[in-house]
């Protein structure tokens, strides 16, 4: 027997795999099937191995900032500052905390889609069919299906009677398919082709069916996006990489500024212990130790605002890559379209189109549902939908429908029949179908005047042909009186009949995703559409919403398929919507974006886009109308399945970074200012700091001021700029050149106020230079909630929580120096009321040193 992973299935007929896989239409026997099993396996998909909560809180010390910390924290401890280790200390629990608890969510992909599998299945063994657990099916198995059956496997269907497939999940067709077991498939057929088969995971809408086992277990269709999902990785962030690396860089500072600091005591003839002791606590003091976590608290406060628009974030990192995004590969079915048929044209041939709306109303089999609802097949509930909407029927005339015969649809005849009884005693035959059949059927037609004759049926075909031109699904609309009919003779039935009309229908694009995607443009984010849709159709919602356009075109997967990954890196620019894709094609699309250096966005619902949104920077599932694998894989869920929430978190992403770049260049600048100011007084021979005051600094005074610039409003045009590139270092040269201009005017001026104070006394001095190197960063940090406002047209009321930082940080600094108790803590002296206004003008001086700089900036932009 052929291996099934090696057979196509579709390119045969029954006959064919019958023989193939060594079974018959009777079934296998149970000793057969049990010895099968043995051999294949179980029909289940693998789940991977889930992360225990010790091993993803341990995942949180990866980062090499949060090992320098915890160095810090031990140093501190050496040292005798048992105080300050402990605050480090727990700035690192809390830290990791957060971090395990949002990725504690852990990813349930994998054990959604052993969910999806059906857990009974009815199958002949030994020529008697028994329900069995899908779990014991083997290749070769027959298997039996009805309207609501799950596929319990990948089937080769043997019968098909009027069968129809909802497969949305898997190819993203968005009306049920129709099957047809007597015909083959060419080899080359995307699965949403292949109407021959059956696949795990997919369900019956109508119709009945026989089939065979082809493949089971992670060997199916499903099975194959399973083992994707396992085998797949996330890589880290555009953020983590650059936080990594200016993690790094500032460890070597460190390392070196200590190194600096005890040879200059050492030539200075300072004892060694006591310039090591000095060297260890000068780089404690220089690490920004709030950065981290302040970092960690901007995420999880951007995540908690995107929830309330809307948007679940399950991996905190995610929060912020959506603002690097360069492209959004997105699903079409329910994402950028409604996932709901509505018929938009109906044309009558300008009679009036009353038989038209009869046939419409009887020949459907949809049923009143809960509410307003209607449930059945998604062509006939928007039959339904657009005559109630047009206002011609209510819900209480579809309960009213009375038949007195039908002939049920099959994909030979392409027509559905349904008589009903006149009041005068005739009977009223009313047929739906594929236009070009049921035209063939017609002798006359609707008219405004009554009947007329159809001489020739050249308008309808043209009129059909332009429907289907603008990827309208069209039906065919037609009726008879009789005296009597015979359901039985279904040629006599449906001939002779008087077209009524065409109806149109389509899956229509959300409002809001249009005009999503013309945000996303002006934003530099191309939009990509990737859908197992058909090649027109999917052409066609693309040119409405603006994917499509500006020379980019469309490709199927079958051209594809035949592109090597070379000329696919090549072309991949110049290409807008990819249509009738299979699941492997969607995660090499995004593989091919990212290789060019891109960051990468997929936006999906179905079981089909699962990898890719795995495989993207960030996936982005639909809450309502995503499957729970999609859920599962994704970075972000969207609950209200809308494209334009997208944006809103395209905004937040880029607001957030914005507000983390400000936070950590106000944190750094602080301690560019710390470390000047010591390894100055160093080489003076002066105290003016201890490390506890530094601590103190970096801990408290600076954490209120960089969290509220973590939480500040986005800036003007945020969503009129180009993503950052995903190799833009975190901090340019010009940047670190900022970073350190403002380090130089703290420390200048810190040392000024050290200068004036002793005066007094040595504790005065080191007072003031306590408090003018705490407020001068507090005025810096006015000055950094704009890049390039200036603050003195900030107004406070649009600042709340930066104020508020501010003005806390500073009650904290105050009362270290105002409290004798606190101040003899700290080794700190009185100031005189005169210094004071002496501290105040020298931290007026370091806003102005701030505002010159975004001045200086403005300027040279302008001129560039």
């Amino acid at each position: 027997m052929m291996s099934p992973k090696q057979a196509l299935w579709h390119t045969m007929d029954s006959a064919q795999t019958l023989d193939t896989l060594n079974t018959t239409a009777g079934g296998l026997s149970a000793e057969e099937a049990a010895r099968r099993l043995e051999e294949y396996g179980p029909n289940h998909l693998e789940e991977g191995k889930k992360k225990s909560l010790l091993q993803i809180f341990g995942a949180q010390f990866k980062d090499f900032m949060i090992w320098v910390l915890v160095a810090a924290a031990g140093i501190s401890a050496f040292l005798g500052e048992g105080v300050d280790a402990a605050i480090i200390g727990l700035v690192v629990m809390i830290n990791a905390v957060m971090g395990t608890v949002q990725e504690s969510k852990a990813e349930a992909a994998l054990a959604a889609l052993s969910k999806m599998a059906a857990p009974y299945a009815k199958v002949i063994r030994d020529e008697v069919t028994v329900k069995l657990p899908a779990a014991q099916l083997v290749p070769g198995d027959i298997v039996v299906l009805e309207a609501g059956d799950s596929i319990p496997a990948d089937l080769r269907l043997l019968e098909s009677n009027s069968l129809k497939i909802e497969e949305s999940a898997l190819t993203g067709e968005s009306v049920p398919v129709e099957k047809s077991a007597g015909v083959t498939v060419q080899a080359d057929a995307p699965l949403g082709d292949r109407i021959n088969l059956a696949y795990l995971g997919t369900a019956v809408t109508s119709g009945r069916s026989v089939g065979v086992v082809v493949v089971s277990g992670i060997n199916t269709e499903m099975g194959k996006i399973a083992h994707q999902l396992s085998t797949g990785g996330k890589e880290i962030t555009p953020l983590q990489q650059k936080l990594n690396q200016l993690s790094n860089l500032l460890s070597y500072l460190v390392i070196a500024i200590a190194v600096i600091i005890f040879v200059i005591g050492k030539l200075g003839g300072r004892e060694t212990m006591d310039m090591f002791l000095t060297a260890v606590s000068l780089a404690v003091a220089a690490i920004p130790e709030g950065m981290v976590a302040v970092v960690t608290i901007v995420l999880a406060m951007g995540m908690q605002r995107m929830a309330k628009q809307g948007a679940i974030i399950r991996r905190l990192p995610a929060v912020e890559t959506l603002g690097s995004t360069d492209v959004v590969c997105s699903d079409k079915t329910g994402t950028l379209t409604l996932n709901r048929m509505t018929v938009t044209r109906t044309w009558t041939w300008d009679a009036p189109a009353d038989r038209l709306f009869e046939v419409m109303l009887h020949c459907n089999d949809s049923q009143p549902g809960e509410g307003t609802a209607l449930i059945g097949d998604p062509t006939e509930t928007a039959l339904l939908d657009y005559l109630i909407a047009e206002g011609t029927i209510e819900l209480k005339d579809v309960k009213a429908r009375i038949r007195s015969g039908e002939i049920p649809f099959d994909s030979d005849r392409k027509l559905s029949t349904v008589v009903i009884d006149l009041p005068d005693g005739k009977k009223r035959v009313l047929v739906k179908g594929a236009p070009d059949v049921l035209l063939s059927r017609c002798t006359h037609r609707v008219s405004g005047d009554g009947i007329a004759e159809l001489e020739s049926v050249g308008e309808a075909e043209a009129e059909n042909e332009a429907l289907a031109g603008q990827a309208l699904r069209v039906l065919a609309f037609a009726y008879k009186d009789v005296d009597a009919v015979d359901t039985g003779d279904v040629e006599g039935t449906e001939s002779g009949l008087i077209f009524s009309g065409l109806a149109g229908m389509i899956d229509p694009p959300r409002k809001e995703a249009t005009q999503a995607i013309a945000v996303c443009r002006k934003a530099g984010i191309l939009p990509v559409m990737i859908t197992g849709d058909h090649k027109v159709t999917a052409a066609a919602i693309a040119q409405d919403l603006g994917i499509l356009g500006d020379g980019r075109r469309v490709v199927t997967g079958a051209e594809l398929e035949q592109m090597s990954d070379d000329q696919l890196f090549q072309e991949i620019s110049d290409i807008a919507v990819y249509a009738r894709v299979a699941p492997e094609h969607k995660s090499r699309i995004v593989a091919a974006w990212q290789k060019r250096g891109k960051i990468v966005s997929m936006t999906g619902d179905g079981v089909n886009d699962a990898p890719a949104l795995k495989a993207a920077d960030i996936g982005v599932g639909m809450g309502i109308t995503g499957t729970d694998v999609s859920k599962g894989a994704s970075d972000m869920v969207l609950t209200d399945d809308n494209f334009a929430t997208i944006v809103i978190a395209v905004k937040e992403g880029r607001r957030i970074f914005d507000n983390i770049h400000k936070a950590v260049r106000f944190l750094l600048s602080s301690n560019a200012g710390e470390v000047v100011t010591l390894l100055a007084a160093t080489l003076m021979g002066w105290t003016i700091l201890k490390p506890v005051h530094i601590l103190w600094i970096n801990l408290v005074t600076d954490s209120l001021p960089a969290l509220a610039l973590g939480v500040e409003p986005a800036e003007d045009g945020v969503m009129e700029r180009r993503p950052r590139g995903k190799n833009t270092p975190f901090f340019t040269g010009c940047e670190w050149g900022r970073i350190a201009v403002i380090g130089l005017v703290e420390a200048a001026l810190t040392m000024t106020a050290f200068l004036l104070g002793t005066q007094y006394s040595q504790e005065t001095g080191m007072s003031m230079a306590f408090m003018t190197l705490s407020l001068c960063q507090l005025f810096a940090a006015l000055g950094f909630q704009s890049e390039h406002h200036s603050v003195f047209r900030m107004r406070a009321k649009e600042h709340p929580a930066l104020w508020g930082g501010l003005g806390v940080s500073a009650f904290l600094q105050c009362i270290v120096i105002v409290i004798p108790q606190l101040r003899s803590l700290f080794g700190l002296g009185s100031i005189p009321p005169v210094m004071w206004l002496a501290v105040l003008g020298l931290c007026l001086l370091m806003l102005l040193a701030t505002e010159l700089q975004k001045w200086v900036e403005n300027r040279n932009r302008k001129t560039l």
